[in-house]
């Protein structure tokens, strides 16, 4: 099932409430994949927004979830400019994950910078592929195409954990709005991962992503991803993300705590 028609495919069941079905192909392991999690919340919440655009998400991936899911959404604040929602996501074992999203109205500011150039690297068509063939690769990978321009791939024993990658949609006709980018942002694996001799097991805890523009606009569906793991004690990982269009305009900033079992 295609993104397009699992995110519209969602049944009210409630004001605020939307039933979804996870198929297998958008699992990760034992769960539904985090960036899909986020976007379905994401869903289930705009119709609190009034029409705000997104600008902030944090999302707390609480338990494993597929199948038969539904997020309830809660509007938490509306105020002249902004909205504050939270979504939960209920699965079939309990509480899957928990959200918080701001929206907020377009503002002229004397404050307008972005101190965040993205990384000199070959165009999407000049770079192969990342997962290639590969059987081993996640199910939820196969829905999009992905092509590594930067870094070391995971389980190569790298000595640094930073990673750039081309990323879309395999469905050319997914636009490039704000369900479809964050459903697509978290589609890496960890940057860590490099660092590692073998393979191991991880699970994203929590994800931060901060929407720098109510204009998202790309070519042809592609993004230029960035991914550092800046700190890992203790079994737990904290990496940043940044996310650009084809322009090298900055789209999205992000952080992301991991747990990982190595």
């Amino acid at each position: 099932m295609d993104f397009e028609t699992l995110i519209q495919g969602g049944r009210q069941t409630g004001a605020h409430a939307m039933a979804f079905h996870v198929p297998e192909t958008w699992m990760q392991g034992r769960t539904t994949y985090g960036g899909l999690t986020s976007a379905l919340c994401l869903k289930a919440a705009m119709p609190t927004s009034g029409g705000r655009p997104i600008r902030s998400a944090q999302i707390a991936f609480v338990g494993p979830v597929s199948g038969d899911v539904e997020c309830t959404a809660t509007l938490l604040r509306e105020g002249k400019n902004t909205v504050f929602t939270s979504v939960r996501m209920m699965g079939e074992t309990g509480v899957a994950a928990e959200a918080i999203f701001a929206f907020g109205t377009h503002r002229e500011s004397r404050l307008n910078f972005a101190h965040l150039p993205a990384p000199a690297v070959s165009a999407p068509e000049e770079t192969v592929s990342f997962f290639g063939d590969s059987p081993r690769r996640p199910a939820f990978t196969r829905n999009f195409n992905m092509r590594l321009v930067q870094g070391k791939p995971p389980m190569s024993g790298a000595a640094e954990a930073d990673m750039s990658l081309w990323m879309r949609h395999k469905d050319g006709s997914v636009a490039p709005d704000a369900l479809s980018v964050l459903a697509l942002a978290d589609a890496p694996p960890p940057a860590a991962m490099a660092m590692l001799s073998e393979p191991a097991r991880i699970s994203s805890m929590t994800w931060m992503a901060e929407f720098l523009t109510d204009d998202i606009r790309t070519e042809d569906g592609w993004f230029l991803a960035r991914h550092v793991a800046e700190a890992s004690k203790d079994g737990y990982n904290s990496q940043a993300m940044t996310l650009w269009n084809t322009s090298g305009d900055p789209v999205m900033i992000g952080r992301q705590t991991i747990a990982v079992f190595a």
